[in-house]
């Protein structure tokens, strides 16, 4: 009983809007550089994106629960839309890297899902909260390592959707976009 009860209470936990714990770094900010290992077994570093793409770097609670299933399943069926940009993203949490294979397996992403069970990367990037996981929030990253914006309001059933739209919004460029021919 008192085992199940804990259980309950962590869950509930994790439920809570967790926008209070927010992040010191700033918008302007150089973003801490990472290098992660991700669910395909590469690593990922910041720096291998600078002066090459944006990155968007989507922290989240815990693999296999409801929020993160449901952002996951966002950025699987709708990730066309932010591919029209020339970014990349990322999901990232403190899972170990096993759990975050099965998730990604589970869900089909054909993302980069980093693991940082030693929690660095979390601290540095300071969405480790309370309960030693990280907290929802959205970093995303321009080409020149700045932070150019991060977004703490995650709505998870439309997380591809609202990227795609901040892109739009941070003027990002797009690719393969068709010429226009004129008549």
């Amino acid at each position: 009983m008192i085992k199940q009860l804990s259980k309950l209470g962590f869950i509930a936990l994790l439920l809570l809007p967790l926008s209070a714990l927010a992040t010191d770094l700033k918008v302007g900010d150089m973003a801490p550089d990472f290098k992660l290992q991700a669910t395909d077994g590469h690593f990922y570093q910041l720096s291998d994106y600078r002066g090459k793409q944006t990155l968007v770097l989507a922290w989240y609670p815990m693999a296999n629960t409801h929020g993160c299933t449901l952002e996951c399943k966002s950025l699987v069926e709708k990730g066309h839309l932010i591919r029209k940009f020339n970014a990349v993203y990322m999901m990232a949490s403190v899972d170990d890297l096993e759990d975050n294979q099965a998730f990604a397996r589970e869900q089909k992403a054909d993302f980069p899902m980093l693991s940082d069970p030693s929690k660095e990367t979390a601290k540095a990037y300071d969405v480790l909260n309370f309960v030693r996981v990280a907290s929802r929030v959205t970093f995303y990253i321009g080409q020149d390592g700045k932070i150019l914006k991060i977004d703490e309001d995650i709505n998870a059933k439309t997380a591809a959707e609202d990227i795609a739209a901040t892109l739009e919004e941070l003027n990002i460029d797009k690719v393969n976009q068709e010429p226009v021919i004129q008549e």
